[in-house]
Formats: structure tokens, sequence, C-alpha cells
């Protein structure tokens, strides 16, 4: 809540919308002349972000937007702290280190403490790194046979828009595999037409971004495995396990996709959404340390003494480590466990309800995947609405659903996805359930505008 009054140096209470400052626009364009008393810029800056949407209500991100007071007060700890600077905060820097060699232990490493891996700022940053990795241990090879090293190319489905970033950042082909009738992944026997003695390596995505179902790890990899023995070409797989990393260990850990299978060389993960933790903190984790190459690491002497550091950028908070090395102290496997799985089960709790309703046909449930439902229209041409306009009358009670279009070879099929994370409980996803019937209602009523029809999308 904002504050209201401040007290001048005089001792008089003021309020605050009587203020100079707040008889005014606050400027755009151009800093201010003079200094504010900082309690009123704070109250009108703060009633400025209340114009926000409740990000509890946003049923689109895949990022963390609870925490418990302990991991504010471990952020404020840690506000000055420059986590590049490891000569300055070393115990910062061990924290590090310990979330990497328990991450690798979550994944099975067979490397234990001999494993090579690194914090970012998320799992974009991190999944380039992981691709850069396979690119720079292609061409090395490629240049020992005296072979070309200008076209590399990178095998994948239905990717977060991070690879194709990495792709024309990085000079890399990106071979996106259509998605086949029904499917929401690759499907393994697609490979062999797409890779080539130019693929760096092959990603499988552990929690669809569009869908949010596992594509099958160890399948792609037996087919690779097969291809090898046909053809000689022996391509690594990347996992991007962005939200599935931390969800797979702890509610499918039967499921095989991490370094138990010996193709896989890395795997990149997202901290700041399934694995709990505030933005913006990412993880990667080769399978051994040769799988990095040495080239790629750079040596800093300048912040006090020598360290290697391997990331797009430099400077970086160490609030976001330290908050999570805290939740993996304070919740284990076993409070892992409990929250995903509830998430899991208020996920297929509300594709029950997604049944009832009518017009929809689900494409995933909640089970086996992340703790998610997605939808499409059973029949968009009679429906008499399109999920474009659902998102739109969702958003007038504050919820945030995105509709989107599927990737490539499935773009006529348009669908709702629901994200269920930890702090959204049953009562809620109760109540999101009650909205979408009551914004079905008032759909049947009549047709939206077509300016309605742009819909909210993420």
């Amino acid at each position: 809540m904002a504050l209201h009054r401040v007290t001048d140096r005089g001792g008089d209470a003021q309020d605050i919308y009587s203020t100079p400052l707040s008889r005014e626009v606050l400027p755009k364009y151009q800093m201010p002349k003079e200094a504010s008393d900082p309690r009123i810029a704070y109250a009108l800056i703060h009633s400025e972000l209340q114009l926000d949407g409740n990000s509890s209500q946003n049923l689109a991100t895949f990022c963390s937007t609870w925490s418990e007071d302990e991991v504010h007060r471990l952020m404020n700890d840690c506000l000055d702290k420059n986590m590049i600077d490891k000569d300055e905060y070393p115990q910062t820097a061990e924290i590090e280190s310990r979330c990497v060699h328990m991450l690798a232990d979550l994944w099975n490493s067979p490397s234990g403490r001999d494993t090579m891996g690194c914090s970012t700022t998320g799992s974009s940053e991190a999944a380039m790194l992981g691709g850069l990795a396979l690119k720079w241990r292609w061409r090395e090879r490629r240049q020992a046979e005296g072979k070309p090293t200008d076209r590399p190319n990178l095998v994948c489905g239905p990717v977060q828009i991070c690879w194709d970033k990495f792709a024309r950042y990085f000079d890399v082909e990106l071979r996106q595999i259509p998605l086949e009738p029904g499917a929401t992944g690759i499907r393994p026997h697609q490979l062999r037409e797409y890779v080539d003695e130019n693929t760096i390596g092959v990603v499988a995505i552990l929690g669809v971004t569009y869908t949010c179902d596992y594509e099958p790890v160890e399948e792609i990899a037996a087919e690779l495995d097969a291809i090898m023995a046909d053809t000689g070409l022996d391509v690594p797989v990347h996992v991007d396990a962005a939200s599935g990393g931390f969800i797979a260990p702890f509610v499918q850990p039967e499921l095989v996709w991490d370094f138990r299978i010996p193709r896989v060389a890395s795997i990149n993960t997202s901290g700041h959404k399934y694995g709990l933790a505030p933005l913006g903190v990412g993880w990667v984790v080769w399978r051994s340390a040769d799988l990095l190459p040495e080239d790629l690491v750079f040596r800093v002497s300048y912040l006090g003494g020598d360290m290697p550091t391997f990331a797009l950028n430099f400077s970086r908070p160490g609030g976001e480590i330290v908050a999570q090395y805290y939740l993996l102290l304070r919740l284990g496997r076993e409070g892992y466990r409990m929250i995903q799985q509830t998430c899991a089960e208020t996920a297929q709790a509300l594709a029950e309800e997604i049944k009832t309703m009518g017009p929809f046909t689900l494409l995933y449930d909640g089970t086996g995947g992340l703790p998610a439902v997605s939808y499409t229209l059973t029949d968009p041409a009679t429906a008499g609405f399109s999920l474009y306009d659902l998102s739109d009358e969702l958003r007038r009670r504050g919820w945030q659903v995105p509709s989107y279009p599927l990737p490539a070879n499935r773009q006529e099929t348009v669908i709702q996805r629901v994200l269920v994370r930890h702090g959204i409980s049953r009562d809620v996803i109760s109540l999101l359930a009650e909205d979408i019937r009551r914004s079905l209602a008032r759909l049947a009523g009549g047709t939206p505008s077509d300016e309605a029809r742009e819909g909210f999308h993420h």
C-alpha cells in the first residue's frame, strides 16, 4: 500500500499528494533539475506500478511470481554483490559452485565433483552457452579432419525464441523440424532427414514452450545412435530443460532424459521458472569438463585474482544465486517434489474442468510434462468466437491467458495455455475455471468486434 503522509524536516506531517512533485506529470524525457524526498518519489512510483497486471494472475509466464520472505531478505543482503568478482565475494562464488554440483547430481552426472557448469541470467543465456560449446567442439573436430567449418547447423523442433537468437547471433543454420499431424515436438524418425556432417547438435526440449509436454529425449538419442551406426555421424544432444529440469526429477523420476543418456552433452535450466528462484538466474551443466572447450573460457585478472568466466555478459547480481541455494537447501528433494506435484495436480484438475466446458479439445492435460494445460477450440469455424476473444474476456477479470498458433505445419491451429506455478492454488484455479465459464456465456451472446479479435497473446 502506498504511503500517504511523510514528515518534513520541521516535523510537520505532509500529505504526499499535495507535494509539488505530485502536482505534476512525472518526467518522461528529461531528468528533473532538483532532488526529491525519497519517500515521495517512492510513493509516486509505487502508485504507477499498481497499474501493472497482478503477477499472480499471469498464467502466461513460466517465471516465479511468489517468494518467501527469507528470499526477499537474502536478495536484499546481496544487493551490493557483483557475482562476477569471485575474489571479492568468494562465498557467493562457493555458493554458485554448490548449486552447479547439486544440479549435476540431480541430473545424474557421471562426473561427480569434476562437473563443469555455471550460472547465467536465465535459461536463454544458458542455452546459448550450451550451443556455443556444441559449435566449438564441432569446429575443432572438422578442423582436425581438414574439412570446412563454414556451414554449421543445429537441429531442433518447436523451440523457444532464444534458439533463433543463438542461430542468428552466432551464424548457425537453424534446422527446425516441422510438426507432424498430432505431434507437439520432434518425432525421432524425422531426424535422419535433417542431420548431416555439419550438424553441431540436436536440441531436445523438456517442456515445449507451446504445449508444455516433453520431447522424447531417450528416443531421440537412440535414433541418433542408429544414425551413427549407419553413417558414422556422431551428433550430440543438448537438452533444453528450461522448465522440465526442475520438474521431471521430482514428478517423473522414472523418466530417462538427463546424463543417464551418454549422448546428452549438456543441459540448461531456468532457476527463476520452476526452480522457484526470483528473476533472473539460469544454469548450464556439461556432462564432463572436457565438453566445455577451454577456448571459450576467459580469464580475468583485473578484479583482484585470476578468475575464469564463461558468460555472454559480465557484471551480475549475486542475490538470485544465493536465493537458488537457499531454496535447494530449504526445500530439499522432498520439498520440491511436494510443490511440483501439487502444481501438477492443480493443472490436472483444471484440465478436468476444461473437458466439461463444451467447446474445447485438450492438447495436453498436465500429465507427464509441465504443470500446465493446453487446449484448442474443437470447431473454430462454428464456435462464434476465437480463443483470442476468450483471452480478451478473461483479461477483464485480470487473467492473462495467452492464445497463439502452433509452429510450422500446424499454424492453422490456435491454442490456449495455462501454466500453474508455485503460489497458484487450487482455489485460484477454480476461480479461473468459473471465469472461463462466464466468459463463454458472454461470448455465446454475440460475436466480439474485429478489434477485440486482435486478442492477447504471449
